[in-house]
């Protein structure tokens, strides 16, 4: 049986090598396209194209690794049911659940794989392509992300945000403190809420107190309603910050929504995040298992253009699905755990559905 394995699996590898190399390779070329004109226009050194490089390939192969083993499968499968293969094991008495087992523990394997990278790889991965794209080439103004929260200086003024919604142009828990020349701070603001209208920012409870600036006494405490807050950002210079949900794993997230739910804050988008970062890495076994009848129905007539066809046409559906599902759940009309694994349960039905109409 271990000769069956090897030969199983060298079929396998050989596949998944050239369709993970090409995945990446075809990922990488139109993206830096796309983004080329903004090396180009400032200057990026020839450490900035390998850093973007560097950090592209693991973030890309967690993304194509799935469709990859799905490809691998009906590819392998497919090949082997052309050469009689399929049918020479099963005459001697093979059963399929035998003959698929070593490419469904390999996709398990790769499963954890994807599981461990985006728990400690991909994050850090992300963060430094946010830097290097956003930051470094476009020259856009760095906003520090602290425990969640952000931090930016507005020539004599400190704001702090605990969460940017860009999306319902909303900002959760602002607090401004001004400061004197010395510098000291001489006046804080504080709203739980502030939202974006007619071009301002405006909440409906300002808090502000004012201090001594020679020895930092608390000179005045106001309770304002119906106030504009200059904070000189518009929604759109947030998304930065709206986009950390992709540089974090499954504990910071996790971290994130109890502190959100502490402070009264809807953590939807996060849960849902949160809960997708556990489904990911299993659309590998997922897609494994599906490819499995596609390659056996076709036997003989299996044809190798049909099946990188039919593989694309699954991944296809499944990303639109599954952002489709997603959707639904950052909205709140479905639960986060609903919304992160309903694709893959009816995937997996469907599998199973295919399976069982296989012939014996």
């Amino acid at each position: 049986m271990m000769i069956l394995n090897r030969f199983l699996l060298k079929h396998f590898l050989r596949i998944l090598s050239l369709s993970v190399g090409a995945f990446i390779g075809i990922y990488l070329l139109i993206d830096f396209f796309e983004k080329v004109s903004d090396f180009i226009d400032y200057k990026a050194s020839a450490g900035d194209y390998l850093t973007y490089l560097f950090n592209s390939i693991p973030f890309v192969f967690v993304q194509i690794l799935p469709l990859s083993i799905l490809m691998t499968v009906v590819l392998t499968l497919g090949i082997l049911g052309r050469t009689n293969e399929v049918t020479a094991m099963r005459a001697c008495g093979v059963s399929l659940w035998r003959i698929v087992q070593p490419f469904m523990l390999l996709a398990l394997g790769l499963s954890i794989l994807l599981l461990t990278l985006n728990e400690f790889v991909v994050p850090l991965n992300a963060r430094a392509l946010n830097n290097l794209l956003d930051i470094k080439l476009q020259g856009k103004q760095q906003l520090s992300l602290k425990r969640n929260e952000l931090w930016f200086r507005d020539k004599n003024r400190i704001i702090n945000i605990k969460v940017a919604d860009p999306q319902n142009q909303r900002l959760h828990g602002v607090t401004i403190f001004e400061l004197d020349d010395s510098p000291k701070i001489i006046r804080r603001q504080e709203a739980t809420q502030a939202d974006f209208k007619n071009g301002q920012w405006t909440t409906k409870q300002l808090t502000e107190n004012r201090f001594d600036p020679t020895y930092g006494d608390l000179l005045k405490i106001e309770s304002l309603s119906n106030q504009t807050i200059n904070i000189n950002r518009k929604p759109e210079d947030f998304a930065q910050q709206a986009a950390q949900n992709e540089t974090l794993n499954f504990r910071q997230l996790l971290n994130m929504v109890k502190k959100l739910d502490q402070e009264g804050i809807d953590s939807t988008r996060q849960r849902v995040d949160m809960h997708n970062r556990l489904t990911a890495p299993f659309t590998c076994l997922i897609m494994a298992f599906l490819g499995i009848p596609f390659a056996l129905q076709r036997g003989r007539n299996s044809n190798i253009a049909l099946g990188i066809g039919l593989s694309l046409g699954i991944g296809v559906i499944y990303f639109i699905l599954q952002s489709l599902v997603s959707a639904f759940g950052y909205s709140g009309a479905l639960p986060p755990i609903v919304a992160a694994w309903t694709t893959n349960l009816i995937f997996i039905l469907l599998g199973v559905w295919m399976l069982l109409s296989v012939k014996e």
